[in-house]
Parts: structure tokens; C-alpha cells; sequence
């Protein structure tokens, strides 16, 4: 977009607009404004490049094989309309290896099979502000699959007798009422008795952990400091006796290595422990990732996403499963700083700028470059130190107002070039 701008006006400066010759007075001023979008742009465009990628999630991946051990339940909705629906266990395919058992989240969505689906948190799942969540949990932990003695499971909830299917889908419609307020029933009077069962008596469990994760992760942010040292902890969360530990190979190519708190390199790790990326001096800006890698079970009450809120998935039971995650890190060198320049942007007047066509404007390749480099310091003040070290940058708060800033720079120099010119300056 800011690109965009500073051609429009370039190609108006170039002369195309009627009256260019006459209106050679104002031409100062669009210079002026063409120069302070063109000293924007890179600062504009580097904010762009900084921009973290798309982020991988933290735990197991899975398609959707579909519904598998289920019963029957009637919906009402809040339009008044009753409609018969399934209810019950799915089955998904782990990436990598493994299979899940899930019930669904939300009764208004019957889950598509082959659909993609990838771990998440509560807070990034439907559930997120859902104060039933923890009941949720418990219903999965005290019910089918986890118990698998129906008959205990029947005796408790007064239901007689249950079935697979019939268990399946007491369970899912007791998920349904704590997880969206669904009115809904089962069809079979023994998982109605079940359902109403596991609502009544269903505790509070806290929110169960990722398969497997990094803290911090690419989910919740990377770690970042001065070259030359090692910038971390990555903290290793998981359920797996041990995971594998890759760096990603072009890292790799520039030196920097994966390694413990005593800079041993790190081929495998267990929960809780601790990665820290070597960055050796030199090493120009850039990024580097790992990647940890294991198999084990998806702890019950984690909840698999689509791209249909409605459509969420929760964990009831899992084999040993692939896993993985990965976490980042980031280096920035030190920025050159203009002597004299206390803000970092040197000061500009209109009176130093030259039309076009008639020699450099001062301070360009052909004027005062030589005393600008002589002026450069690659020194860096406590204060820039300090935002390195958090991966945050002193132009942020005014990276936004620059793109918007450069799209009015570039409309007002076409309206000043093209305005036609007072009566005195014709004459």
C-alpha cells in the first residue's frame, strides 16, 4: 500500500500533470513529501518483514475418519423446531501415527468427515470463557470410553442397562448441555438417565495440558536478544518419556546451535527441560526455530479445531499419538544511527530540496554521503538494548500511522501538482 502511494506521486512529479511548468512553485513541497514517504517506506516495509509467519500449533494433528459408536437424540431449538440428531463418539486419524476418540462440542454442527483438525487450549477452542469447561472434563473422565464397566456405569446412573452406543450417547448429550446450553435429549431412556446422570454430578477439573508443547512456544511468542549469546529458556511441556530435538537446518547453516543451560548440544529432552539457542557473534539478523517431536497420549479434555467453531472436537480417549511443536528465536544487530540525529531522522527544510532536473538534493550520493557514513555509529543505547532483548522495536506505536500517513503523502502530492495555479503565477 505505501509502495503503491510513493509511484502515484513519482509518476506525477515526472511531469505528466497539466500545468507541471507553471506550477513549478509547489513543486518544492511535493518534493519535500515525496522524500519523506520514500524515507518511510523502508522503515514501513521492514515492520512488515518482522511480522511472524503463520504459527504451528503446539500438540497433535488429526483428520476426521466420522462418527463411529452412537445412539440417537432429539434437539430443540430456539426457533421452536425439533429435529432428530446423532449423537455419540468420533474417531480421528493421527498425523504421524495414533488414533483419538471425541466427542463433539456443540450440537448445532454435525463434524465433516475428513475434515483437518489441530490441538488447541481452551481459550483458543469455543470453550474459551466457558465456565462449565472444567464439568466438561470431568463428565469425559467419569464416563464412556475412559469407564468401561457399563454396568457399574449403568448402576450408578440408575439406568438399567447400557449398550456402547447407548453410553455414547448419554455422554455426548450431557456435553452438549454444560458445553452451549443445548436443549436436547436422548432418544434411548437409559442414556437419558445417563445424561441427566453425569450433569448432576459432574466436578470441576482444571484444563488439562498439550500433548506436547514449548514454553514459550510459536503460540504464545518467541524468545529474542543480542547475538553473541544464548537466548532462551524454551521449556519442554509434555507427556512423552522423551522427545527428539531439530533445529531447523538453515539456523544450522549459520552456526547457531541448540543447546542446554551448560552449551552441551541438545539431541533429545524430557518434560521440563530447558533449550536455549547459541547465537555466535556475527551472525547477521535473522530467525532460527526447533522443532521437538515424540509420541505420546492426548490427555482427555483437550480440545481439536477446524475452521468451523461448531464443528470443535474433545478428547475422550487416545493411543499413543505423534506430537509435536516448535518455538522461535530472533536476533537483531545493531541499528546505524545518524550523528546528530537525536530521534534518528534527520531534519529536512523545503528550502534544501531542489526541483527536479535542476542537480542532487543535498545530502544525496552526489552531495554529503561521504560525511553521512563518516557520522554512522553501529553503538547501541541502553534503551535499544533493552527492546532487543524483547524482540520489541522503538517504531512500533507509529508503524501503523506511517502506512496511513504515506497513502495521504502520496494523494496530497498528486492534488498539488495538478491544482491549476493562482492568476500571478500564470502571469
Amino acid at each position: 500500500m505505501a509502495a503503491a502511494s510513493v509511484a502515484v506521486a513519482a509518476a506525477a512529479a515526472s511531469g505528466s500533470a497539466p500545468g507541471a511548468v507553471r506550477g513549478s512553485a509547489r513543486r518544492p513541497l511535493a518534493v519535500a513529501l515525496l522524500t519523506a514517504a520514500l524515507a518511510a517506506a523502508p522503515a514501513a516495509r521492514a515492520a512488515a518483514d518482522a511480522d511472524p509467519a503463520v504459527r504451528a500449533p503446539d500438540g497433535a494433528s488429526a483428520v476426521l475418519d466420522g462418527l463411529k459408536t452412537y445412539g440417537q437424540a432429539v434437539l430443540r431449538t430456539r426457533d421452536g423446531s425439533v429435529r432428530q440428531i446423532p449423537a455419540g463418539l468420533y474417531e480421528m486419524r493421527v498425523d504421524g501415527g495414533g488414533m483419538l476418540q471425541t466427542y463433539g462440542v456443540g450440537a448445532a454442527g454435525y463434524a465433516q468427515p475428513e475434515a483437518r483438525y489441530t490441538e488447541s487450549g481452551w481459550g483458543t477452542s469455543p470453550l474459551a470463557g466457558n465456565g462449565e469447561a472444567g464439568r466438561i472434563r470431568w463428565v469425559l473422565e467419569h464416563s464412556y470410553p475412559q469407564l468401561n464397566d457399563l454396568a457399574g456405569l449403568a448402576k450408578a446412573a440408575g439406568a438399567g442397562s447400557l449398550t456402547a452406543e447407548s453410553a455414547a450417547a448419554g455422554t455426548q448429550v450431557a456435553i452438549w448441555r454444560l458445553a452451549d446450553g443445548a436443549q436436547v435429549e436422548a432418544a434411548d431412556p437409559a442414556a437419558e438417565k445417563l445424561a441427566d446422570y453425569l450433569q448432576r454430578a459432574a466436578g470441576r477439573l482444571p484444563e488439562p495440558p498439550a500433548s506436547l508443547g514449548l514454553d514459550p512456544g510459536e503460540v504464545s511468542g518467541s524468545v529474542s536478544g543480542p547475538v553473541g549469546g544464548r537466548l532462551g529458556p524454551v521449556t519442554v511441556r509434555t507427556g512423552a518419556q522423551s522427545v527428539t530435538v531439530t533445529p531447523d537446518a538453515a539456523a544450522a547453516a549459520m552456526g547457531v546451535r541448540v543447546v542446554d543451560a551448560e552449551g552441551r548440544p541438545v539431541a533429545t529432552a524430557a518434560n521440563g527441560s530447558r533449550l536455549y539457542f547459541e547465537v555466535p557473534v556475527g551472525t547477521p539478523d535473522g530467525v532460527a526455530s526447533v522443532t521437538v517431536q515424540g509420541s505420546t497420549k492426548v490427555p482427555v479434555g483437550r480440545v481439536f479445531t477446524s475452521g468451523v467453531p461448531t464443528q470443535a472436537q474433545i478428547v475422550a480417549g487416545s493411543s499413543e499419538s505423534a506430537a509435536a511443536a516448535t518455538a522461535r528465536a530472533l536476533w537483531p544487530k545493531a541499528r546505524a544511527v545518524p550523528s546528530g540525529a537525536e530521534s534518528g531522522v534527520e531534519a529536512m527544510t523545503v528550502g534544501e530540496l531542489s526541483a527536479p532536473g535542476q542537480g542532487s538534493v543535498p545530502g544525496s550520493a552526489s552531495g554529503t554521503s561521504a560525511g553521512s557514513a563518516a557520522g554512522v555509529t553501529s553503538e547501541v543505547s541502553p534503551q535499544e538494548e533493552r527492546l532487543a532483548s524483547s524482540g520489541s522495536s522503538a517504531a512500533t506505536p507509529v508503524i501503523a500511522s506511517l502506512a496511513v500517513g504515506l497513502v495521504v503523502l502520496g494523494g496530497m502530492v498528486v492534488l498539488l501538482l495538478r491544482k491549476r495555479p493562482l492568476e500571478d503565477e500564470e502571469n
